[in-house]
């Protein structure tokens, strides 16, 4: 079994994350993007490099999840806040 990653497809709006779906599905039939949540997919590992490159076609962006959230969390405690312009 191949290893698992969690991706988010981030795109200027819902035209061009659907535009990615559309382009993915229509290149690899035999490769689903398995929704796991809003905008989160689980893909197979071998994946990330095509998916890359259609997403990049598309105007959008893979972005891959970290793989302990857990420590991500850890380190944002100790983070200072980033003030906005708008704030």
């Amino acid at each position: 079994m191949s290893k698992q990653l969690k991706i988010e497809i981030a795109s200027k709006d819902d035209f061009w994350r659907n535009a990615v779906s559309l382009e993915w599905s229509t290149r690899f039939p035999q490769r689903q993007l398995a929704a796991v949540g809003t905008g989160l997919y689980s893909i197979d590992i071998r994946w990330l490099d095509d998916l890359q490159d259609v997403a990049l076609e598309c105007n959008s962006t893979v972005i891959v999840a970290p793989s302990d959230p857990t420590r991500r969390s850890l380190f944002t405690q100790f983070l200072p806040v980033r003030l906005t312009s708008e704030q």
